[in-house]
């Protein structure tokens, strides 16, 4: 792999801190550091403010291509890995959390489907049966600007993993009707395509976390409908309402991977559930950078009073730097480590590395309103928005910060198949 120190071409130091990078790596994070800086830190509040969803950062990462961002080369997308979608994701959550969070969504439908995919095990019938799907949903983004939601939650143990799904798919002629209801659902009334976790419906048959079905349905399908208000504490403009399923029929190539492959694929790519990390990374960065400026009198609209010289002011700034390089430093070695059926010590480090930066973002926020005063919690400036943004990420499943915590203390002390007597 050709990489360099990024400080030999790049002006800013990324979100994830300085390392190595490959050159598609470092023209990327220019690309999204400059559309974060010129376009997205401007409109942040504004989505805020009206809970509205960020339309005009979606048609720029359109414009700038980071809607195929995952799609492979060979379909018509830029190809970026996995762990290159991390670091372009935590720049761009640098500048506006809603659009790196629900960007994610979106970018998850095409990842999962593409390199992650390529590592869970199918026969060569699911293989076949895959890679031909796949180009229907690839070229809905590469030709369309289609946008693809992922909704997760239904108010039940099933997105954590430890039940079935309670929206169902039962098999008909030529596709699938689905019924049910997903909340907290990203993207509501902006997605063309809703990429839902739902488990079949075979007659006679108990339901069953294995028979995941994983499904695109199109936002214009009889049946579908959108229903709720939005007026949440934080990342407001994901406009994450509820989406009920009446009898919703869906064409067998709506599917996003064969029968069965996705419980498979949770069970192989542990990986593919940190992806929400990246946007609170960005998020501990941008409450960092603001605070320094503050101190320093360079807060561009205020008045350019330095306050950087009390040691309150500078051991504050330090505690904050020290949790930022420890949270870029898991984050890193956990993305560089992500493939198909970790070890165990790399499991234990994805799960901290998430409970890092979920925690770690807020406490970041925590001490940079503290540390800046009063002027802190004015709305004017972004850090009281950041620190409710920051709140919410250690609330979002499957992964939240008590399931992670159950998961590391039971998987330390349990091995495969342990139990007690």
């Amino acid at each position: 792999m050709n990489t360099r120190t990024l400080t030999d071409t790049l002006d800013f130091t990324p979100a994830v801190g300085d390392m190595p990078l490959t050159g598609k790596q470092r023209a990327l994070l220019a690309q999204a550091h400059a559309l974060g800086r010129d376009r997205f830190a401007a409109r942040a509040a504004q989505w805020d403010e009206a809970a509205a969803f960020p339309h005009a950062n979606y048609d720029d990462l359109r414009e700038a291509g980071f809607l195929r961002l995952c799609v492979p080369e060979a379909a018509g997308g830029l190809g970026a890995d996995y762990p290159t979608y991390m670091m372009v994701a935590a720049e761009i959550g640098r500048f506006c959390g809603t659009t790196a969070l629900t960007w994610n969504m979106h970018i998850c439908s095409t990842m999962w489907t593409g390199v992650l995919a390529d590592g869970i095990p199918m026969t060569d019938a699911e293989r076949a049966e895959h890679a031909r799907r796949r180009e229907l949903h690839f070229a809905r983004i590469v030709n369309d600007g289609a946008i693809y939601a992922q909704p997760f939650s239904e108010g039940s143990a099933a997105a954590a993993g430890r039940a079935p799904f309670g929206t169902t798919a039962k098999k008909v002629e030529g596709g699938w009707l689905i019924n049910g209801r997903k909340i907290f659902a990203s993207l509501a009334g902006a997605a063309h395509y809703y990429g839902i976790l739902c488990t079949e419906d075979v007659e006679g048959k108990t339901p069953d976390p294995r028979d995941t079905l994983y499904i695109s349905v199109p936002a214009t399908a009889q049946g579908f409908s959108i229903h709720g208000d939005w007026n949440p504490l934080g990342m407001r403009g994901t406009v994450s309402r509820n989406l009920l399923f009446k009898d919703v029929f869906v064409a067998d190539d709506e599917q996003l991977m064969p029968r069965g492959i996705y419980f498979k694929g949770a069970q192989t790519w542990p990986a593919m559930f940190f992806t929400l990390s990246p946007t609170y990374l960005g998020l501990a960065n941008a409450a960092y950078d603001f605070t320094v400026k503050y101190l320093r009198g360079e807060v561009e609209g205020e008045p350019p009073v330095k306050r950087r010289m009390y040691p309150t002011k500078q051991i504050a700034v330090a505690q904050m730097r020290i949790q930022l390089e420890a949270m870029r430093s898991l984050f890193t070695r956990a993305i560089a480590e992500a493939r198909p059926n970790p070890t165990k010590d790399a499991k234990m480090r994805l799960y901290a590395a998430h409970y890092s930066v979920m925690e770690g973002a807020n406490d970041i926020c925590r001490l940079a309103i503290r540390t800046c005063g009063g002027q802190g919690m004015m709305k004017h400036l972004p850090l009281e928005r950041l620190y409710r943004d920051s709140r919410c990420g250690s609330l979002m499943l499957p992964w939240t910060a008590e399931l992670v915590l159950d998961r590391m203390g039971r998987e330390t002390l349990y091995e495969t198949g342990e139990r007690d007597e």
